[in-house]
């Protein structure tokens, strides 16, 4: 989120805030001959820039997995119980950033902690910059992923279930998120 503005010289840190009206963060899994997407439709997100030294920057976001929406209802209900990512014991998914690199001018990566259903594990954002930061204090950013392992998350239906689905182990994350600059 934060290679940002990197040709655009500012002596301090900036702090923006995820806008939910113009953000979108969303999945995709393959299941049998089709592909189920879905997105969480409540989540925030702070973003720290530091222009001129962007290995400074950072951000962090949380999702709250009851927001859950792949227009199924009985299929929301059913992603949100226990038996697969169990909103009252875990309501949350989160990510923190660790480091930030410079990829290309309007480019980077960001390696973080994401934590969801109790399981951290590193994951690496590959962002693109769509708009510029600059006095409009708004931006937005394409955020992707390599496919994350449902397995490496303790994210499984019961064996029987499991056999059966036909749903896919990798999941694809796509995000854009506009931000606003914190007042």
């Amino acid at each position: 989120f934060i290679i940002a503005g990197l040709g655009i010289t500012a002596s301090a840190k900036e702090s923006y805030t995820f806008d939910p009206s113009g953000s979108t963060i969303g999945f995709s899994v393959h299941q049998f001959l089709g592909t189920t997407r879905g997105k969480f439709t409540n989540f925030s997100g702070r973003i720290e820039v530091d222009r001129e030294h962007p290995e400074n920057s950072s951000v962090t976001a949380q999702m709250d997995v009851r927001s859950i929406d792949t227009r199924i209802k009985r299929r929301d209900d059913h992603l949100r119980s226990a038996e697969f990512f169990n909103v009252e014991k875990f309501p949350r998914i989160t990510f923190k950033s660790r480091s930030v690199k410079r990829i290309g001018p309007q480019s980077g990566d960001i390696l973080g902690d994401l934590t969801m259903h109790g399981v951290t594990k590193p994951i690496t954002l590959h962002v693109k910059l769509l708009t510029p930061m600059n006095e409009t204090a708004r931006t937005r950013w394409s955020v992707t992923t390599d496919p994350i392992t449902r397995r490496d998350f303790n994210l499984m239906f019961a064996p029987a279930a499991e056999s059966v689905s036909g749903i896919s182990q990798t999941v694809a994350i796509n995000i854009e998120i506009q931000a606003k600059r914190a007042e």
